[in-house]
Order: structure tokens, then sequence, then C-alpha cells
């Protein structure tokens, strides 16, 4: 049952009237230590001011909250876009959030915890998390969003998380990753670098994961496995990582007609990027001396020559799924949602001269 303010009151043994004036934002204020009592006091109960459960209870909002990493990052546009879509579709407005910049005094996840406490006191329907989960999620932002499923908010994250009783858009990317890796070494590649991104998102790790089960599949090994930003500057900082590590002889083995071209292999498209333009820096042709393959297929890649190889996902289809199961109760939670490969002249694709 959703904790009702008269409980917070007895709590911190005040009257409702201070108690309500305390959390419903009143210019009558009491004194500083009584209104720290009932703060503390509502913490504890896990109270959610606003009446958040009593509106969802015998109405809706019309708001559904979605919490992005990077706004400006393509992947993170197209499944909002298919979030928009299908809320429009429900007759829902979108809030929408980045947490690429931390707030709360640089406390890792701050950003998003802000994000999602904003949304609970807006009394949004629904909160999309569509960020890439921690390997530890922030206990505070679990008990935030645990304590918002139970007084009636729905949550759904992409890909799974530790939030407990929240739908999950469950996606190919360890499937996808080594599928990738197949078509490359059909295509004849046999030597990898393995761009990483961060080992404590879930999509990055699960991604390397797919990356390195695809090569033992035959019997290959990465040439190195290297972590960074999840970002374009994350691949490029992490190519010349490697480049620079490499000796006068290694070096000459790029570009050497003795082997097959060297692969970066990009836990997502933006770090590919990243890395080809590491690579142009350094002189090096691609894919003549390198080759480079990424990971969803963002929209903007068709800006972008040569042709970045990738594993396309439908993510305008994720956003819209996202959507459906956010606020739609009677959506059945689909299985795993799949892409494929798509091969262009950065790797296995046909070179065209511009």
């Amino acid at each position: 049952m959703p904790v009702k303010l008269t409980e917070v009151a007895r709590q911190a043994g005040v009257s409702l009237a201070t108690a309500s004036r305390v959390l419903n934002g009143s210019s009558r204020t009491p004194a500083a230590d009584i209104a720290d009592r009932v703060r503390a006091a509502a913490e504890e109960l896990g109270y959610i001011a606003n009446a958040q459960a009593q509106a969802l209870a015998r109405s809706t909002t019309g708001l559904v909250g979605l919490v992005v990493h990077d706004i400006a990052d393509p992947y993170f546009s197209a499944i909002a876009r298919g979030v928009q879509q299908a809320a429009l579709e429900s007759r829902h407005q979108v809030l929408l959030a980045g947490t690429d910049l931390e707030g709360d005094a640089g406390s890792p996840g701050g950003a998003e915890l802000a994000a999602v406490s904003a949304f609970i006191s807006y009394r949004t329907d629904a909160i999309i998390l569509a960020a890439s989960r921690l390997l530890n999620e922030d206990p505070r932002l679990i008990k935030a969003l645990s304590q918002y499923i139970g007084n009636g908010g729905r949550v759904v994250t992409l890909g799974p998380s530790s939030i407990p009783e929240a739908h999950v858009v469950n996606i190919a990317n360890h499937d996808g990753a080594a599928e990738l890796v197949g078509a490359l070494l059909d295509r004849g590649l046999s030597r990898f670098v393995i761009l990483a991104g961060p080992h404590e998102r879930n999509t990055a790790r699960v991604r390397v994961e797919g990356f390195l089960a695809g090569l033992s599949q035959a019997a290959c090994e990465p040439l190195a496995v290297i972590n960074g930003a999840f970002s374009s500057q994350g691949g490029y900082d992490s190519t010349l990582e490697y480049l620079e590590s490499l000796d006068t002889e290694s070096a000459s083995l790029l570009t050497s007609d003795g082997d097959s071209p060297l692969c970066f292999l990009a836990a997502n498209d933006v770090m590919a990027l990243g890395a080809m333009t590491a690579l142009r820096s350094r002189k090096l042709r691609i894919p003549e001396d390198a080759q480079v393959a990424g990971f969803d297929d963002i929209p903007t890649l068709r800006d972008h020559f040569p042709g970045l190889t990738t594993y396309s996902l439908p993510l305008e289809e994720i956003g819209k799924i996202a959507a459906q199961l956010a606020l739609t109760p009677s959506t059945k939670q689909p299985a795993e949602l799949t892409g494929s490969v798509v091969l262009r002249e950065s790797a296995g694709g046909q070179v065209i001269n511009p």
C-alpha cells in the first residue's frame, strides 16, 4: 500500500498540517529541525510527494519520463523517436533527461538519480531507462524506483538490470556481436583489436563477450582489448592508445602484405567513428591499412565515408516497444530483439571511391 502523509506525520511526531507544509512546498515553513525530521521520516517510509500514488490510482498524468545518456548521440535520438511515436499513440507526452553531465557533486549515477527523482515528483505514469545499465546499480536509484513501482508506476529498461520488477527490452547484444565477428572472419580477417567501452556498462560488456565468443569459435584471440568511454572520444583515445603501444616492427604489420588488415571492433558505432578519425590522424587508410566495425547502425552513418560495417539494430522499434511496455500494461514482454550484419566499405564490404 502507498505510504500516506498521516503516517509520515505520526513518524515525525508532528501534525498532518505541518507535514503537508514541509513536503508540499508551502510558504509557511516550520522550524528547520522540525522540517528535517519530517523529511527524514518521509525518506525512511518511502513517501512520494505530490500524491503520486493517488494520481496513478485514479487517473493518468499523460507523461512518461525517458532517461538517455547523451541526447546528442544518434543512438539515443533514434530510440527517443520511437518512444515518442508510441507515446503519442497512447496520448502521452515524453519528458526527456540526459545523464552525460553528471551531477550530485560528482557522485556516480547522480544525474540519473536526479532525473528519476524529478520524473517521480512530476508523477509520470512510467519511466524508461534507455541508458545502458550498470554492473552495480546505485542503491539509491534502486530504492527510489522500487518505491515508485510499489506505488503503481512502471519502469522499463533496455537490457537486464537489478531493478526489481522493472520490465526489460532484451536486445541481441551478445549474439549480434558474435554474428558480426563471424561475418568478418568469413571475409578473411583474422587480426582484431577490441575497443571495449566501459566494463561497468552492461551493454558494452555483453557486446565484448559476444566478440570474444565469436573469435573463440574460430580459435582466434584479439590482439588487445582496450576499455574506454562509450563515445566517439573514447574510440579515438582507445585507438591511439593501441597504436602508441606498438613498436616499429609491430606497427609495420598494419600495412604488411603478408597479413590480413588489422580490424578494430568497437562496442558501438560512435566509438567506431572515433577510431576511424584516430586512424586517419596517423595517415592510415581505411580499409586498406586498417579496418573498423561498429555496432547499432545509427542513422547518421549515411553521412560518413567510408561506410561503416556494423550490426544493425532496429533502434526506433526498440524505442516503440519500450514505450508500449511502459504505457500499455497488456503489452506482452517481447523476446530478444535481433538485428543483422551490414557489411560496408570500412570492413568486409566493397570499397567505393568517393
